[in-house]
């Protein structure tokens, strides 16, 4: 497989990345927060000026900030939460869909975005909408019940030139823990909310990149 230069957008965990960079390929990670394990192959900075930055073979958007456009919190749109208004409700859903739209219709030849399952509101603004591909679980992905992948997460993949992923692991959703859903609040609940998987990461950089002859 020849070698790729790949964006992993929205990811401050490195588990994306670190998984196309075990394939051999040319892997980086951007947020606007500092990367958890301290990479050199991190750039803290907006996705949307990291992408005029090189010419990537494949834009990977790990987590996109989704708590707008997700069905879980399109109540707050019409019901604001302490503190907010419905005005900002809707600027904030409409900024959302902005950045979808940008990343989703960039100037890549494989793209790839995760989300949680979108209400109507959101599908309206974004360009050029259709469908996810798929939709998977993280226990579809490992075969260990101890794993942080044996957990329920139904997450859409948005593709474009590439294949949907092919479960890995044995495990069904009997088996699997609601510890994403389970989260009691906390300051830092949306970050482990929004921390991406081992074995989903591994089947992405195995499936879509393969493995670089050599490396």
């Amino acid at each position: 497989m020849k070698e790729m230069k790949v964006l992993i957008a929205c990811e401050f965990s490195g588990t994306v990345r670190e998984a196309f960079l075990e394939n051999g390929h040319d892997a980086w990670s951007c947020d606007i927060l500092p990367s958890d394990d301290g990479s050199n192959r991190h750039i803290q900075d907006d996705v949307l000026n990291v992408l005029e930055m090189d010419n990537w073979d494949m834009l990977m958007v790990a987590h996109p900030p989704c708590t707008r456009l997700c069905l879980s919190g399109v109540r707050w749109l019409h019901v604001p939460p302490p503190g907010k208004t419905k005005e900002e409700m809707w600027e904030e859903l409409q900024e959302g869909c902005e950045l979808f739209s940008k990343l989703w219709n960039a100037d890549i030849p494989k793209i790839a975005v995760e989300n949680p399952v979108m209400h109507g509101h959101a599908r309206k603004r974004i360009v050029n909408f259709i469908k996810p591909t798929q939709y998977v679980d993280p226990y579809q992905f490992t075969d260990d019940l101890d794993s942080p992948d044996n957990v329920t997460k139904k997450t859409g993949l948005w593709l474009k030139n590439l294949p949907p992923l092919t479960p890995t692991g044995s495990l069904t959703r009997n088996t699997a823990r609601d510890d994403i859903h389970k989260l009691p609040p906390s300051a830092d609940r949306w970050k482990k909310r929004s921390t991406f998987f081992p074995g989903i990461a591994k089947a992405m950089a195995d499936q879509w990149g393969g493995v670089v002859d050599g490396s």
